[in-house]
C-alpha cells in the first residue's frame, strides 16, 4: 500500500505545488470562511434568537447586506476550496494514514474539515435554488456543520501550532541572516545568488504554471463567479447577474417571489370576502376587515425584502404600523408579537417578533407594494414587512396578530 500511494503521489506531482501556494490559498479561504461563519451566525440568531441577542433595526438593509455577503462568500469559497485541495492532495495519499496519535489527530481533523466543507458548500449552493433532494433539515444541518468546520480547523491549527511557530521563528532568523549577508556582499553577488537560489526567479518548467500564474487564475475565476452571481444581492451588480437563481425587478409587482399562494395553499382563504385580521392582547380581541385596516393611518417606507437564499429587492411598502395596531387592543409598547399565517402548515407559519421590531416606526402590516394592492403571491390581503429581518420572517397572508 505504501508503494502504491508513493506511486500515485509521484504520478500527480506538480512543480506548481508548494508550501507557499497552500499557505496563500489557505489565507484566502480563511477570509471567505470567516465571513460565511459570522454572517451565518447572525442569520441563525435572527431566526432562533438567544436570550442575550440584541436586535438591530438600523440600517434597514443590514440583513440584506449580511446575507448577501454570506451567500456571495460561500460561492467564492467553492473555487478556493477546490484549489486548496489540489495544492495538498498528494499529501492526503501518504501511507500509513497515522504514524502516531498526534499525526492521527492531525489527519483526522483534515478529513473532517474536508468532508464537512464539501457538504456545507454543496448543499448551501443547492439551497440557493430552493432544491432539497436530501432527507435532513437544511437549516439546522447547515448551522451545525459550520461549527464542525471551525472546530476541525481549530483542532488542526492547535496540533500544528508548534510547527507554525518554529516556521515563523526560522523565517525571522533566515531573514536576519540574509540581510547581514546582503550587506556584506557586493551587489553583483547578490544578484547571482538570487538568480540561483530563488526558484521563482528561475521560473516554472516549460508547460507548467508558476505559483503566481496559478493564484492569478484562481483569483480571476473566483472574481468572475462572484461578479456574475452577486447581482441577486447587490443592486449595483445586478446588470452582471448571469447565473444567480433570482434577478432583481422580476416577479409580480417587480419583486421576486419564493413561495406562491398556490404552493402555500392559501388562495381561497386569502381572497375570501369574510377575511379579517384578528388582533389580540390577553382578553382583548378585535377583528379588522381589509376596509377597516385601510381606514387606519397609512404609512409608506422603502424597505428591502431579503431572503436567506441570498436574493433581495428593495421596494415601496404601504400599510399600518404594527405598534399602532397592537395599541388598538391595549398592548403596552414593550410587547412582543406572535403572528400566524393562513398557511395550513409550514415551519414559518407562526412567527415571533421582538419588541425592538414591533415598536419600530417602519414595521408595517403592509397592504400595498410599489403603489399597488398586494399581489396574492406577495401576501394579499396583508403581510408583515420590517427592517433588518429575514424574508422568511416577513410573514405573508396574515391571520392573527397576538401581543405577548
Amino acid at each position: 500500500m505504501e508503494k502504491l500511494t508513493e506511486a500515485l503521489a509521484a504520478k500527480f506531482a506538480s512543480p506548481t505545488r508548494s508550501t507557499r501556494l497552500t499557505v496563500v490559498l489557505g489565507r484566502w479561504l480563511g477570509v471567505s470562511y470567516t465571513v460565511c461563519f459570522l454572517t451565518g451566525i447572525f442569520s441563525h440568531g435572527l431566526q432562533n434568537p438567544p436570550d442575550w441577542m440584541f436586535f438591530m433595526t438600523r440600517p434597514v438593509w443590514i440583513y440584506q447586506f449580511t446575507q448577501g455577503l454570506h451567500v456571495t462568500a460561500g460561492i467564492a469559497s467553492i473555487p478556493l476550496l477546490l484549489a486548496k485541495l489540489w495544492s495538498v492532495y498528494p499529501e492526503l495519499l501518504k501511507w500509513p494514514p497515522a504514524k502516531s496519535v498526534v499525526h492521527g489527530l492531525e489527519r483526522g481533523s483534515i478529513a473532517l474539515f474536508i468532508a464537512s466543507s464539501l457538504i456545507e458548500l454543496t448543499t448551501g449552493l443547492i439551497n440557493t435554488y430552493k432544491w432539497y433532494p436530501w432527507p435532513f433539515p437544511f437549516r439546522e444541518t447547515h448551522y451545525w456543520l459550520a461549527w464542525v468546520i471551525w472546530g476541525s480547523l481549530l483542532l488542526h491549527i492547535a496540533i500544528k501550532l508548534p510547527a507554525i511557530m518554529a516556521n515563523w521563528r526560522g523565517r525571522s532568523v533566515r531573514a536576519l541572516e540574509k540581510d547581514a549577508d546582503d550587506a556584506a556582499a557586493p551587489a553583483s553577488e547578490i544578484g547571482d545568488s538570487a538568480a540561483i537560489g530563488d526558484s521563482a526567479a528561475i521560473g516554472p518548467a516549460p508547460g507548467r504554471w508558476s505559483r503566481r500564474a496559478f493564484l492569478a487564475g484562481v483569483g480571476i475565476t473566483t472574481g468572475a463567479l462572484v461578479l456574475t452571481t452577486a447581482g441577486q444581492s447587490f443592486s449595483w451588480l445586478n446588470p452582471l447577474n448571469l447565473f444567480a437563481p433570482r434577478k432583481m425587478g422580476t416577479g409580480p409587482q417587480s419583486v421576486p417571489v419564493n413561495r406562491t399562494a398556490a404552493e402555500a395553499k392559501v388562495a381561497g382563504l386569502a381572497q375570501s370576502a369574510d377575511w379579517k385580521l384578528a388582533v389580540s392582547y390577553r382578553d382583548v380581541s378585535r377583528g379588522f376587515s381589509l376596509a377597516e385596516l385601510r381606514a387606519l393611518p397609512q404609512h409608506s417606507h422603502e424597505l428591502p425584502i431579503a431572503c436567506v437564499e441570498g436574493w433581495s429587492q428593495t421596494a415601496q411598502w404601504r400599510g399600518v404600523q404594527m405598534r399602532e395596531l397592537i395599541a388598538a387592543v391595549g398592548a403596552p409598547p414593550e410587547s412582543q408579537v406572535r403572528v400566524t399565517s393562513l398557511e395550513p402548515e409550514g415551519a414559518y407559519r407562526i412567527m415571533n417578533m421582538p419588541a425592538a421590531h414591533v415598536q419600530d416606526e417602519q414595521t408595517l402590516v403592509a397592504l400595498e407594494l410599489n403603489g399597488e394592492v398586494l399581489d396574492i403571491d406577495h401576501g394579499y390581503p396583508a403581510r408583515v414587512i420590517a427592517p433588518g429581518r429575514p424574508g422568511v420572517l416577513q410573514t405573508k397572508w396574515l391571520q392573527t396578530v397576538e401581543a405577548l
